[in-house]
């Protein structure tokens, strides 16, 4: 796991990783997206440890991935469904499963389509007039300076 100090380094990417970048948590946030919700479906979905399951839920919780919500009480129940930061992450999940499915899967398992009409798609580079741009044409520059919040 990544240390969680960045001193002296801004990168939006590692403190993302830091969150989601532990073995199972993704595979946890792709089952969510495919409609499992409670403890049993994750585990027996992923074929993980009880006691490891418990700890990545815990976290996607506390950062507000993940909500909890009771759905039994005697003996109680949870059952966990994605907030709004945690469906945001379907562009990046799809991006990394478009990738996956074009440089390590002969046959890819699923695909992504418009519900409307069944149409595939894609996950892409899209600029602000709309254009999809190719991955040469495009940089990362340093943001806007930002005010350090006092010690």
């Amino acid at each position: 796991m990544l240390k969680r100090d960045y001193q002296g380094q801004d990168c939006s990417i590692a403190r993302t990783l830091e969150l989601v970048g532990e073995r199972w948590t993704l595979l946890i946030i792709r089952d969510a997206f495919l409609g499992r919700r409670r403890f049993d479906e994750f585990r027996d979905s992923l074929c993980i440890a009880s006691n490891v399951l418990t700890v990545r839920l815990n976290r996607l919780v506390e950062h507000e991935l993940l909500e909890r919500l009771a759905y039994r009480e005697h003996p109680e129940r949870f059952e966990y469904r994605l907030t709004t930061k945690g469906a945001d992450l379907r562009v990046a999940l799809l991006a990394l499963m478009q990738w996956g499915d074009r440089y390590l899967s002969a046959t890819p398992p699923r695909i992504a389509r418009r519900v409307s009409d069944g149409l595939p798609i894609t996950a892409a580079l899209v600029a602000a007039d709309g254009s999809i741009l190719d991955t040469a044409e495009v940089e990362t520059v340093p943001g806007p300076a930002r005010k350090l919040d006092p010690p």
